[in-house]
């Protein structure tokens, strides 16, 4: 069976759901096709990178938020990469700071863009720890966001990530991945073998719309990207969800054909 060969992480109880799973028909989009929307939305919808950030870490904050509240425990280790995920990331834990939460930030590759270290200011004058032991850190911690790799993720994995990731899907506590489980090809799923290869976390946010990989993934899905306008969702022939109220994220059920 599929979801033999995946690490085994108890359910999050039904009183913990923020409202029921909504079961729609989603088109997915190529990674070819997600960097260029993100390059459509700058270049012509107006849109800087600060902005888009600050939106998909907002969904990922309040998907956590939905899986695992504050009163199922506070402390939740961001593990973030070097690129626009990781940064996803950062700006998920202020957000997370603000709503009551312990955060930590395992940041073992800071990506270049000057961008990243503003983020990792606001973190700092928020007293968020950057910690340097991950193995310390996730032992004590609640709940873990793999804001690793996301959709222009091609591999091989790379150091320090390999371990990093074999430690994460073997972990006991509930992972919520930002766009893509990390070591995930965006196309096929999880590798064969090798670290990621039983990686299924619990809950999982597409950021804009699903990735073709979500048909692989058995778990919570939730969608976010409550800021697109209409010429671009036609442009890429997008159906994107009616978000209730003043929510960022929608949850979308995950058949177990891997259909949304």
């Amino acid at each position: 069976m599929f979801r033999s060969i995946f690490v085994h992480r108890p359910p999050i109880p039904s009183i913990r759901r923020y409202s029921k799973a909504t079961t729609m028909s989603l088109k997915a989009i190529s990674a070819k096709d997600a960097a260029g929307l993100d390059k459509d939305l700058m270049e012509i919808g107006g849109w800087s990178l600060d902005q888009l950030m600050e939106l998909a870490g907002l969904s990922v904050s309040q998907a956590v938020w939905r899986v695992h509240p504050p009163s199922a425990g506070k402390n939740v280790l961001v593990v973030c990469g070097p690129g626009n995920n990781g940064g996803d990331g950062l700006v998920a834990a202020r957000h997370l700071a603000q709503y009551g939460y312990t955060p930590s930030i395992y940041y073992p590759k800071q990506g270049k863009n000057e961008l990243y270290g503003r983020l990792k200011i606001q973190l700092q004058n928020l007293s968020v720890p950057f910690v340097a032991d991950f193995t310390s850190a996730l032992q004590q911690s609640d709940f873990l966001v793999d804001a690793i790799f996301g959709f222009s993720f091609g591999g091989p994995l790379r150091d320090p990530f390999p371990s990093i990731i074999s430690e994460i899907e073997s972990a006991s506590i509930p992972v919520l991945s930002v766009d893509a489980p990390s070591s995930w090809d965006i196309q096929s799923g999880p590798p064969k073998e090798g670290p990621g290869a039983k990686f299924m976390p619990q809950a999982l946010i597409s950021l804009s719309a699903p990735k073709p990989c979500v048909r692989f993934y058995r778990g919570r899905h939730f969608i976010g990207g409550r800021f697109l306008a209409k010429d671009i969702t036609d442009k890429y022939g997008l159906d994107l969800p009616q978000y209730p109220g003043i929510d960022q994220v929608l949850e979308i059920g995950v058949d177990a054909e891997g259909r949304l």
